[in-house]
């Protein structure tokens, strides 16, 4: 994925399709269009790491849960600090956490923490499992000034006032302040496709991934999402590396499958993507990615631990499935033309309505990139639950 090369789908749509927004709701059964190719351009240095996606341990999730963890929506960080020395310890099988930390982590690097503010603040990426991570990372030797925490949108950042509630000497960093600001992002590398007929359609990766740091820790949170299904490692990482992504989805039609697995296949982002550490403590079931109705944010009180994005989102989904279930909401692969509402207000407080054909399969189609282990079967879920 280094050189020019294309990813098609088995059958290619045309790339000047353009669909009108509502058009084959009429219809009985509703046929979805296929993806157009999409162009890959990576970086031509960057040299492909063992330690890259799907990483040291394919297949392998640790999950760990606390209700002690989150007590009137507020995260105990004594608990959370225990719950993520257990899973790292249980994920790398090292009996110290500092031991742990080493297997992803060398005191020379320059390490990305990338966080997941949007839906802030009613639920981001948790302060307290952040600063734990910044201490696990310290506690091999990096500098507080080596440590860059990151997402895509300054002010998404400012709500979640990460800047006052982080590590002092930690680096705070929004790649754009404004919608349409690429200053922040590499022209050389990106991802090309035309889905709706826009009049931009490259997605370029930020520079801070190219070229700035040497290794990333993905902080997603588990939250469902009206476009892809879910928000998992995979979207965080890709659509909150690249610019340009919400082209890729337009009311009711969404090729965000297979455009996330895509961006996170380009070099340097698999290769420097070495650990993935999803924040449960609010599960979003509904209403996703930007919900603040506290009804459809469920207090779980875990976390999930790997470096496997895809098998990490297959139980997220299955978690997320769970949950709907419960509530008696549709499931997210549910593609019923008569649950699609063009009214926001009624997708964000109806969890029978959406705005997308919501497209989960995302997730293994990652895992045909070669990103990571699709199959419950074969996926590693470890429990570790407190006594």
């Amino acid at each position: 994925m280094d050189r020019r090369t294309f990813v098609k789908a088995t059958c290619v749509g045309s790339a000047s399709l353009f669909l009108k927004d509502f058009d084959l709701l009429a219809q009985a059964e509703v046929t979805l269009p296929q993806p157009p190719p999409i162009e890959v351009h990576g970086l031509p240095q960057a040299k492909p790491s063992p330690l890259g996606m799907p990483g040291l341990f394919p297949g392998r999730v640790v999950e760990i849960s606390d209700p002690g963890s989150i007590v009137r929506n507020r995260v105990s960080q004594p608990v959370v600090c225990r719950m993520l020395e257990d899973g790292m310890k249980d994920l790398t099988g090292e009996s110290s956490v500092r031991a742990a930390w080493a297997k992803f982590i060398d005191p020379a690097d320059t390490v990305g923490i990338k966080i997941n503010p949007s839906g802030a603040p009613a639920c981001c990426s948790s302060p307290e499992i952040v600063r734990e991570i910044i201490s696990g990372v310290q506690s091999v030797g990096v500098p507080a000034r080596n440590i860059v925490i990151y997402d895509r949108y300054s002010y998404e950042i400012d709500i979640g006032s990460y800047q006052a509630l982080l590590t002092p000497g930690v680096r705070v960093v929004g790649i754009q302040d404004g919608f349409v600001d690429t200053s922040g992002y590499d022209p050389n590398v990106y991802c090309d496709a035309n889905f709706f007929g826009e009049w931009e359609t490259r997605s370029y990766m930020a520079s801070i991934v190219a070229h700035g740091v040497t290794k990333i820790i993905n902080v997603p949170t588990m939250k469902d999402h009206s476009a892809s299904g879910v928000t998992g490692c995979l979207k965080n990482l890709g659509y909150g590396t690249f610019n340009n992504v919400a082209r890729s989805h337009r009311a009711p039609y969404s090729f965000t499958n297979p455009l996330i697995g895509v961006m996170c296949s380009v070099e340097p982002l698999r290769s420097k993507a070495v650990l993935h550490i999803m924040d449960g403590m609010r599960q979003v079931w509904h209403g996703g990615p930007l919900t603040q109705v506290q009804d459809f944010i469920y207090q779980a009180g875990m976390l999930l631990v790997g470096t496997d994005p895809v098998a990490m989102d297959t139980i997220e989904l299955q978690l997320i499935e769970k949950k709907r279930q419960e509530q008696g909401a549709p499931s997210v692969w549910e593609h019923d033309p008569k649950s699609i509402t063009p009214d926001g207000h009624e997708f964000y407080h109806d969890a029978t309505k959406n705005l997308f054909f919501r497209q989960p399969g995302h997730i293994a189609a990652a895992g045909k990139l070669g990103l990571g282990i699709a199959d419950l079967k074969q996926i590693d879920h470890r429990q570790i639950h407190a006594t």
